[in-house]
């Protein structure tokens, strides 16, 4: 599709998914998409209409973080320089997948742009991503305007119509305080994962015959949370299990199973057979119960709400017996095809103006949980 004469609005979303979606969105499905430098980001181009004007629009993606974090070439030489330097030590930014010719890919198709729009992810990677895009771009991108108002920020939580209209129509401006934050938690993970790593790999080598000592690699994150697991682990090998006796019962109304309930034994575990199996000849003998003392009160059940991240990784663990990687790989396809919002959140509370009905509605007529969703409208 050839560019027009109308401004050109070029957009960056984080994956290719996710460009095609909103493109798919905007253009209602009247998208052309043709290759870019890089075969892994496709470009979406469509007409429509952006700040209440005409508009051409280039939407095409990154692929996660355009740079990565290392140290000069003076600092990589492990006998060259001592670990403790390296914490005194500059950085770089380099190209995180050089093979895929991101930063050519954006400078090339940003080239002749009016308003830069981009849709990372609401979090705070996504907003450092959207500045090494906003480092990429053609020099005509950003000389149009001297405070570069034209570079705009999306924000969304969900791959729906709704979600998507909503974020153009409120564009932001990108938020430099996060992404800087982003910068120094890399580079704190950068000089103390290698400082540790060399000193470690150093240390161990030569003292265990059995041990690998080529790299022992240290993790700020990874390795505390290794040692969490190894002690859990040791905790379980440890275990001397005993057995035990418990005494269940139940009560009912003569010829009415509605009215059954479980009691609870005060006394929970008995260790000594003998002594259990004397409670257990009291209940098989009793042929009756007295209540004693009877209470009511108001009780209530309140609607389920969203799951922030570890919530959802324990759901999916305990009821499912889905593993956390794996649970992300489906929430990622559930929230790029518009099923869920996005599931990398520490949020357990919906927007305010949050509407139940429209996420609901696709999923009234399913043929495995559509009756579910109907009688859920219905009480709504």
């Amino acid at each position: 599709m050839s560019s027009p004469g109308a401004p050109i609005v070029f957009m960056v979303a984080e994956k290719p998914s996710i460009a095609l979606s909103i493109s798919k969105i905007l253009s209602r499905g009247r998208e052309e998409t043709r290759r870019g430098v890089t075969s892994s980001c496709p470009v979406h181009e469509f007409k429509g209409t952006f700040q209440g004007k005409q508009a051409f629009f280039r939407v095409t993606s990154v692929i996660g973080h355009v740079f990565s974090t290392d140290f000069p070439p003076q600092y990589q030489n492990w006998e060259a320089t001592n670990p403790a330097d390296l914490f005194q030590a500059p950085v770089l930014k380099t190209e995180s997948n050089p093979k895929a010719y991101i930063p050519k890919h954006i400078k090339k198709e940003s080239k002749f742009s009016r308003y830069v729009v981009l849709w990372l992810d609401c979090d705070r990677e996504g907003e450092n991503i959207c500045f090494e895009v906003i480092q990429c771009l053609h020099p005509t991108a950003l000389s149009v305007t001297p405070d570069q108002s034209h570079i705009l920020r999306a924000r969304f939580s969900a791959i729906t119509e709704p979600d998507i209209v909503k974020a153009l129509n409120n564009l932001t401006t990108p938020n430099r305080n996060e992404a800087l934050a982003v910068d120094a938690r890399q580079e704190l993970d950068l000089k103390v994962g290698v400082a540790f790593t060399r000193f470690q790999t150093r240390f161990f080598q030569g003292k265990y015959g059995n041990l690998d000592a080529r790299l022992i690699s240290y993790g700020p994150c990874q390795t505390p949370t290794l040692g969490f697991c190894v002690e859990r682990h040791d905790e379980i090998q440890t275990f001397e299990s005993e057995p035990f006796w418990s005494v269940s019962a139940s009560v009912q109304k003569a010829g009415d199973p509605a009215t059954k309930i479980n009691l609870e034994w005060e006394r929970g575990r008995i260790f000594d057979i003998e002594i259990a199996q004397f409670f257990l000849h009291k209940v098989q003998s009793s042929h009756s119960v007295e209540l004693i003392e009877s209470t009511k009160k108001p009780g209530s059940l309140r609607k389920p709400g969203p799951l922030n991240t570890v919530e959802l990784l324990k759901a999916c663990s305990q009821l499912l017996g889905l593993g956390p990687h794996y649970t992300m790989q489906i929430a990622e396809k559930l929230y790029i095809s518009g099923f869920i919002s996005y599931p990398r959140t520490e949020s357990t509370k919906y927007p305010e103006h949050f509407n139940l009905h429209e996420c609901l509605a696709p999923h009234r007529n399913h043929n495995m949980w559509g009756r579910y969703v109907s009688n859920c409208w219905k009480k709504e």
